[in-house]
């Protein structure tokens, strides 16, 4: 994985809202009205994270009709695997991109 997608990932899993709506839905997939009362959150803010977890590509959602014909978005886990090591962090901060992308502490040293 690229540094930048890496970044993306942890950044979205680094929220204690984004880390519960990924736990519940380690059970199977779920809709938004659902998954706030597990949590215990308001739904536009659930919609909100998972916004955010949908654009890491760490869940995707799926429009459907009900049986009443109201359109609902499920939501399930994407198949994803991450694995940190000294090495696979490293690779990744050296394919940082932009303007913070990690400097070598060899040129840190000599600035």
């Amino acid at each position: 994985m690229k540094g930048d997608e890496l970044l993306v990932v942890l950044s979205a899993l680094a929220n204690p809202i984004r880390l519960r709506i990924v736990a519940t839905l380690a059970t199977g997939r779920d809709y938004v009205s659902h998954i706030a009362r597990e949590i215990e959150v308001s739904r536009p803010l659930v919609h909100m994270h998972l916004q955010r977890l949908e654009a890491a590509g760490l869940i995707v959602g799926s429009l459907e009709l009900s049986a009443d014909g109201k359109a609902m978005k499920f939501y399930e886990l994407a198949d994803i695997d991450v694995h940190l090591t000294a090495a696979t962090l490293a690779g990744a901060a050296a394919s940082l991109t932009g303007p913070d992308q990690a400097k070598s502490p060899v040129s840190e040293e000599q600035s």
